[in-house]
């Protein structure tokens, strides 16, 4: 087997031999490019049809290379691999063969087995540093661990969704190789490793694009990050193909989570990928890929990818656990349990229906659907990070309604996900941050700060000058969640119940998983006419039946029946005979007759 891999993009610098490199480049608004290296003399690029210029020439890795697209300007490698220099420094020719992979074997793990968390590379000290904390997340329960956007961004700090080279894994955080071992290590430890990809946008500084391939984009065409990238072109199409195919080929990824496609503007370009994906990929190998999708579109996932971000399930839970209503959380404001009634029983909340706020109609059917094909969370970098003051749960909902809530997200059919630090209850908030140059920083600043002026507590504009600046230093270390909280009392008991209901649910619900569907969901009658309480059940995929009832309100709320089967959690205590006490839940598993 192969202790090296290598993907062989369409473009950018692909090393034939040690000493030999190719470059293409896509420059269709150009009548000449010259490729300029450092320490070479200038090599005019040939001109080969469709906008597209390359050469061979001798020159191996370590060369650092830009392209000369007019008198006034050369530019990076829109597929550079790797930018030592930042977004404008020049781009690096890379040696894929030169990490030699110790676990070429890895075949991942069966989707049913996940259990994800979503972390911030930065904030958990680079590639290595990050590396070392993976035993820890292995021990928890953790299977997969899913980061946010590599692709080099501007500065050193940013979310990572400001990215302009979508090929060259952040050099702030270590080197290509450097990520290569963080792979390796993840999978030496029994994790599968997602990449966050953004395929909607480029970030504001450093994409140089439109100096060149002036058709990458759709003007006219506009998302909320500006005019559209064309995915009707076949050139653009087969860059952000090359892209998912070098991250899961090269980089050995298990999957990737597509962020917002919604704002993709060629819906037939998402099945081309997962197709093509498909053919790529080894024979027996796990590869998943993964849709945040305002759109809820159920299409999707019963055509192939593996599951989409469920925002709704976030959002029902959020207004239940804090009363919340302000933006779009007044879409489940007025009946929250309802909404979340129909999640547990239907995957999705929004299947077609208006949205009160702003009156568009969203989603389609998904009750067919089985349950993996939605992931739950509770909290995640956009809800979080983007609250103003960027606060966690456990400083918005009361103690006692966040553990019944928390236990759902684990023990339920659908598949759990965790934000860094959510383990231990962490109290860290989780800003959005930046590092832009001075005048885009304001730029950044001023309008962060705008976005919140409707919301009612920050409609003054001395009020909106606490909104931390996304640019500061400050901004970013305050995120980095406080790993010192682990050995405090309280932090640890939380960190022993994501343990324990993790533990759970490796030994009942993952070897039942597959093929699960809903057996139906009702709300609980509760002691004040509130409904605060449901009872959902679920027809495993070996026939058991599984039963969870929570009561998230101050007051008792009635079980009609008695659950059946065998009680595998109750919190705080068993229900009274028919009575479900305040901030109280059960799980149940009937085990199913033929087994």
């Amino acid at each position: 087997m192969s202790r090296s891999f290598q993907y062989d993009r369409r473009q950018g610098a692909v090393l034939l031999a040690p000493d030999r490199t190719r470059f293409r480049l896509w420059a269709p608004s150009c009548d000449e490019v010259t490729l300029e290296r450092e320490g070479h003399e200038p090599f005019p690029m040939s001109a080969v049809g469709n906008g597209w210029f390359e050469c061979e020439v001798a020159s191996g890795a370590g060369v650092r290379y830009r392209y000369r697209i007019s008198a006034e300007l050369s530019v990076p490698d829109p597929a550079s691999c790797a930018q030592p220099e930042d977004v404008h420094g020049p781009s690096l020719v890379v040696d894929p063969g030169s990490y030699i992979w110790r676990f070429p074997e890895w075949r991942g793990r069966p989707w049913q087995e996940t259990v994800i968390y979503e972390l911030h590379v930065g904030l958990c000290g680079g590639y290595r540093k990050l590396a070392e904390d993976l035993p820890r997340l292995t021990a928890l329960g953790v299977t997969a661990v899913e980061l946010m956007p590599l692709s080099e961004f501007p500065g050193d700090r940013n979310w990572g969704y400001d990215g302009v080279f979508p090929f060259a894994p952040e050099s702030s955080y270590g080197t290509p190789d450097d990520l290569k071992y963080l792979i390796d290590e993840a999978h030496r430890n029994g994790l599968m490793i997602f990449l966050d990809v953004v395929y909607n946008h480029f970030g504001p500084d450093g994409n140089y694009l439109s100096q060149y391939a002036d058709g990458f984009f759709a003007h006219g065409q506009k998302t909320p990050w500006g005019d559209a990238i064309d995915f009707r072109r076949r050139e653009v199409r087969d860059y952000f193909t090359d892209n998912a195919l070098y991250w899961l080929m090269e980089f050995r990824f298990d999957g990737l989570r597509m962020d917002a496609v919604q704002a993709i503007i060629d819906r037939s370009w998402l099945e081309e990928l997962r197709q093509t994906v498909e053919a790529h990929v080894e024979e027996g190998r796990h590869v998943h890929l993964i849709l945040e999708n305002e759109n809820n579109d159920a299409a999707l996932l019963r055509d192939g990818f593996s599951a989409q971000w469920n925002d709704d399930a976030h959002n029902a839970l959020h207004v239940l656990l804090t009363g919340e209503d302000e933006g779009y959380y007044g879409n489940f404001s007025g009946a929250p349990m309802r909404s979340l009634e129909t999640v547990l029983e239907e995957g999705f909340c929004f299947q077609g229906q208006e949205a009160p706020v702003d009156g568009r109609r969203r989603g389609s059917s998904s009750g067919d659907l089985p349950t993996d094909k939605f992931i739950f969370f509770l909290q995640n970098h956009d809800q979080t990070g983007n609250r103003a003051m960027g606060e966690r749960l456990t400083t918005l909902a009361s103690p006692d309604a966040l553990h019944v809530a928390y236990a759902l997200m684990l023990l339920n059919p659908q598949i759990p996900m965790l934000f860094f630090g959510e383990e231990w209850g962490s109290r860290t908030p989780f800003f959005f941050f930046t590092s832009h140059g001075p005048e885009l920083a304001k730029i950044v600043r001023d309008g962060r700060r705008a976005e919140f002026r409707s919301f009612s507590a920050f409609q003054s504009a001395e009020r909106r000058e606490h909104i931390p600046d996304p640019n500061a230093l400050e901004t970013f270390e305050r995120s980095r969640p406080d790993r010192a909280e682990m050995e405090q009392p309280e932090h640890r008991r939380w960190l022993d119940l994501t343990t324990g209901l993790l533990a759970l649910r490796h030994r009942f619900i993952m070897p039942r998983l597959a093929g699960t569907v809903s057996a139906g969901a009702q709300i609980l009658e509760g002691a004040a006419g509130k409904d605060k309480a449901l009872l959902a059940r679920w027809m495993m995929g070996d026939g058991a039946l599984l039963t969870i009832a929570i009561n998230l309100g101050a007051d008792a709320a009635v079980l009609h029946d008695r659950p059946e089967g065998e009680a595998i959690y109750v919190w705080p205590h068993p229900p009274n005979g028919s009575v479900l006490g305040a901030c109280s839940m059960g799980v149940w598993l009937k085990e199913s007759p033929h087994v």
